[in-house]
């Protein structure tokens, strides 16, 4: 798929990025060390552009890159637990043309969906500090401007939640926060007119634990296709 200037352009740019010192280190020391499973891989590294199809109407957005997965592969939810547990979902669902992604060569489209994350970087323990999640904001911002087609956000986790309310709250547009709250199947319609829609994320802890289980996890996008054909 040819991308579009502004996409190809953000895509750059944030591959560059080291505005946040910690994540720069922790990201490059993750891809020279490297986990014995994949000591033979080249990792990626570097920042984690979004991916899919620019055209979407639903967005999916995420937390931050997994240290051996995204930080490796260098395509989002691709190559770790839980890109297994959500690519399935999403082929089944419609948005994904095979259910599995193992690198960024693997064939993999994306149709009327986009993902990306709250934050770029690869953090330790998967926690990105508040300084860094406002230094990656603009990148967002970008994304949610340029997809002019977005109807639906599916925010996987609360963390992923917050940055889009974060966004509104940029915007002038988000009145009481205290009247949106994080919860599995929450749906909010939006100041902007799309609809927020929120899900645990599928993170081996809430995946194997069945705190988020396969079924509830095919709710969200078949009701996120559903938003998005009215």
């Amino acid at each position: 798929m040819t991308l579009p200037l502004w996409l190809s352009e953000l895509n750059r740019t944030v591959s560059a990025c080291t505005r946040c010192p910690r994540l720069v280190v922790y990201r490059e020391q993750i891809a020279r060390e490297k986990r014995r499973a994949y000591r033979d891989c080249e990792y990626w590294g570097k920042p984690v552009p979004g991916f899919g199809d620019p055209e979407a109407r639903v967005m999916v957005l995420g937390l931050a890159p997994g240290a051996h997965g995204s930080n490796r592969t260098g395509r989002p939810f691709t190559g770790d637990a839980s890109g297994k547990f959500m690519y399935p979902v999403l082929h089944e669902t419609g948005f994904a043309s095979q259910p599995c992604a193992t690198n960024r060569d693997d064939g993999l489209e994306l149709r009327d969906l986009y993902i990306t994350a709250a934050a770029r970087c690869a953090p330790p323990d998967n926690k990105p500090l508040p300084q860094e999640l406002v230094n990656c904001a603009p990148y967002l911002d970008r994304e949610l401007e340029c997809l002019k087609n977005l109807k639906v956000i599916v925010a996987l986790g609360k963390i992923a939640f917050d940055a889009y309310l974060n966004y509104q709250k940029r915007r002038g547009q988000l009145g009481a926060r205290k009247l949106y709250v994080f919860q599995h199947g929450a749906k909010y319609q939006m100041p902007d007119g799309r609809v927020l829609l929120a899900s645990y994320h599928p993170s081996n802890q809430n995946t194997q634990t069945g705190k988020l289980t396969r079924p509830m996890f095919v709710r969200i996008f078949k009701e996120a296709a559903r938003i998005a054909d009215e």
